[in-house]
């Protein structure tokens, strides 16, 4: 039972993983001016974007000093994203299975 719950938890990281790091590119794109914000499509997704992950970084952004320009709170999300899906998913999927 435990196991297709693990399964789902495992892909939702997967998919936050994912829409971070294409966060990070489209920002780095709107910052090289490779990419038009004036666009209503790029604006939109920007902005889609930004409210999907300013709740996981609010709590990150909050304990960690200001680093000025930089915000290396998708960073750290990621490497949490990370951490829980190589070692605490496992050893949950373990522990569930009695090995």
């Amino acid at each position: 039972m435990i196991i297709p719950l693990l399964q789902i938890v495992d892909l939702l990281l997967s998919v936050a993983l994912w829409i971070i790091i294409i966060q990070a590119v489209l920002s780095w794109l709107v910052a090289f001016n490779v990419v038009n914000t004036n666009n209503d499509f790029v604006r939109q997704v920007l902005y889609a974007l930004s409210r999907i992950t300013e709740p996981l970084y609010r709590p990150i952004r909050r304990v960690m000093p200001d680093f000025g320009a930089l915000d290396f709170s998708p960073l750290v999300v990621l490497l949490i994203i990370q951490i829980l899906r190589s070692i605490v998913l496992p050893a949950i999927a373990r522990s569930a299975l009695g090995v």
